[in-house]
C-alpha cells in the first residue's frame, strides 16, 4: 500500500471516528434533555396583585399582571429579551409604584406566561403585543393616555409603538436602551429585522433544538451571562431563580431561538429613537457589556429627552433602586397632568 493510500485510509477512519463521536455526543445531549433537564418546573407569577391572560388577534395570549387599586396615570412596564426573560425583571418597579398609581407589567410573546408556540418573533410581534396592553389598560381606565417604561431591546419596541399610536402615551422610559452602540444602531428599512431564516430553522427543529437550549439555560450559563449584565458578580439571586424556572417550561426556546437568529433586531431602531416627540426620559449603566452609547448624543440634547447615567450594571433598577426611582419620579413630576383622551 502507497504512503497516499495510508494517508487517506487513516483521514477516513478519523473522520469516521470524529462523526461517531458527535453522533454520540448529539444522542447524549438529547438523551441529558429528556431525561434528566426538567421542563415543567414550578412558575408562581412573577409579581403580587392580579395575574390574568388578555387573548390579542396578532400577537395571542399576552400574560399581564396588575396593581390597579391607587388612583393617577397608569405605568406599563416592559421587560428586556433575552434566552430566559419574564416580568420578574421589572419587578423593583412594579413593587415601588403599586398603591401609588395603576401599574401594569407585561410578559411579551413567547416569555413567563405569555404563548410559547413555535412562530417567528419579530419586532413586529411584540409591538403588536404592546399596542393590545395598551388598548386594554386604557379601557379600563376611562381612555387616559398611559406612561410606559421598558428595559433594553423592547425599549426599541415600545419607541414604535408610541410612534404608531402617540395619542394612547404620555411618556416613555427606556432603562438601557439598546440601538445607541455601533453595532446594533439601525438607519435600515423600517419595519424590518435582521433574522437569519436558516439560523432560527437550524437552531429550532426537533430533535436538537431543545436539547440545545436546555444546554444554554443551564444554571451556571445563566449566571455568566446575569453577570455580564450586571458587570459584576453580585448579581441578584432571586432573578436568577426565577429566569432559571423560566427558561424551563415548554416552548421557552422558541422566541430566544429567534432573539439569537437575530429576528428581535430592528433595522431603524436609531431612527426610531430620533423620531420621538413625546417626553422621553433614560438612563444606563456604565458597568458590563451594555454600555456602548456613543449616539446617544443624537438625541441628548433635544427638548423631550432627559438621560441619567448611574454606576451601575445594565439593570440599575435592581442595583439602585432609590435612584432610578429618584430620577424618574423628578422627570415625572416636570410633566403637565393628563387629559383624559378615548382610544381612537
Amino acid at each position: 500500500m502507497s504512503l497516499q493510500s495510508r494517508d487517506r485510509n487513516r483521514a477516513g477512519q478519523y473522520a469516521a471516528a470524529a462523526g461517531l463521536t458527535l453522533l454520540g455526543s448529539a444522542a447524549g445531549l438529547v438523551a441529558w434533555s429528556r431525561l434528566l433537564v426538567n421542563r415543567h418546573m414550578p412558575l408562581p407569577p412573577a409579581l403580587p396583585g392580579r395575574h390574568e391572560r388578555i387573548i390579542s388577534r396578532r400577537a395571542g395570549a399576552l400574560s399581564l399582571y396588575s396593581a390597579g387599586e391607587a388612583d393617577g396615570v397608569p405605568l406599563l412596564l416592559i421587560h428586556s429579551i433575552n434566552a430566559a426573560a419574564n416580568a420578574y425583571e421589572v419587578r423593583p418597579l412594579y413593587l415601588h409604584y403599586r398603591g401609588r398609581r395603576p401599574v401594569y407589567a407585561l410578559d411579551l410573546p413567547g416569555f413567563g406566561f405569555s404563548d410559547r408556540s413555535r412562530r417567528r418573533y419579530t419586532p413586529r410581534l411584540m409591538v403588536e403585543a404592546i399596542h393590545a396592553a395598551v388598548d386594554e389598560i386604557r379601557q379600563r381606565h376611562g381612555g387616559c393616555v398611559i406612561d410606559a417604561l421598558a428595559l433594553s431591546l423592547s425599549a426599541s419596541f415600545l419607541a414604535r409603538a408610541s410612534l404608531e399610536c402617540s395619542d394612547a402615551y404620555r411618556s416613555l422610559a427606556l432603562i438601557s436602551p439598546t440601538g445607541f452602540d455601533a453595532q446594533l444602531s439601525g438607519e435600515g428599512p423600517p419595519d424590518g429585522h435582521r433574522g437569519r431564516d436558516w439560523l432560527r430553522d437550524a437552531l429550532d427543529r426537533p430533535p436538537f433544538g431543545r436539547p440545545l437550549f436546555d444546554a444554554l439555560v443551564t444554571r451556571p450559563s445563566m449566571r455568566f451571562f446575569l453577570q455580564k449584565t450586571f458587570g459584576s458578580p453580585d448579581i441578584d439571586e432571586d432573578l436568577l431563580n426565577y429566569d432559571y424556572a423560566s427558561a424551563h417550561q415548554p416552548g421557552a426556546e422558541h422566541a430566544p431561538w429567534c432573539f439569537i437568529a437575530g429576528h428581535l433586531f430592528p433595522t431603524d431602531t436609531t431612527r426610531l429613537y430620533e423620531q420621538l416627540r413625546l417626553p422621553v426620559w433614560m438612563v444606563h449603566g456604565v458597568r458590563g457589556d451594555f454600555v456602548d452609547y456613543r449616539l446617544v448624543p443624537r438625541v441628548a440634547d433635544r427638548p423631550n429627552w432627559r438621560v441619567e447615567t448611574l454606576p451601575t450594571g445594565a439593570f440599575p433598577h435592581f442595583e439602585q433602586p432609590e435612584a432610578v426611582m429618584a430620577g424618574y419620579d423628578a422627570f415625572l413630576a416636570q410633566l403637565g397632568a393628563p387629559s383624559a383622551r378615548r382610544p381612537g
